[in-house]
């Protein structure tokens, strides 16, 4: 079970250092939107752990925002960054190479860290369904679902609900 006060303290540090941030959606929705729907989607589908849970909220701040794993480790605990780690993207990397080793290293993520993966990517096909990027054409968010069931291939058998949910999603991805 996770504590509602460390969640509290997860959503805030979050909420910090994601503020000047936007979604790419033609409304520049603030970026904090985004750790709320993937822990959401965490919870409501029945995830109570707290790793995965704070790891859902802070899965983004080491990728997007300049914070440390140290930081991390220092809030959380090193459990918690170390799943933070396990989903973050190198930006070092050209964009097609991190897209290709988020499908490699899929299936051998922890646990914890596939709860998270798998929520993040149904949270972005939603979004890319309901409110996307006003520059995006229609083949590049088709090909945005193809990959993104190409990482959740390497994710299947870690929780059931959220890959139906994730199946779901995809399946709405027709934009023609």
């Amino acid at each position: 079970m996770i504590d509602p006060g460390e969640l509290l303290h997860a959503l805030d540090l979050a909420a910090t250092k994601h503020r000047d941030q936007r979604r790419k959606d033609a409304a520049k929705s603030p970026y904090i939107n985004h750790p709320l729907a993937v822990v959401t989607l965490l919870w409501d589908h029945g995830v109570r752990d707290r790793i995965p849970l704070l790891a859902a909220v802070l899965h983004d701040t080491i990728e997007d925002t300049g914070t440390t794993r140290e930081e991390l480790v220092a809030a959380f605990g090193e459990e918690v960054a170390a799943v933070v780690c396990e989903v973050t993207d190198d930006k070092s990397l050209a964009k097609d190479r991190r897209k290709e080793l988020q499908i490699e290293h899929a299936p051998h993520l922890s646990a914890h860290a596939k709860l998270v993966k798998l929520a993040d990517k149904i949270s972005n096909l939603r979004d890319l369904i309901d409110s996307p990027p006003h520059d995006w054409a229609v083949e590049r968010k088709e090909a945005y679902f193809v990959w993104a069931g190409r990482v959740v291939a390497g994710l299947r058998g870690v929780h059931e609900p959220l890959e139906r949910a994730f199946d779901a999603q995809h399946a709405r991805g027709t934009f023609r």
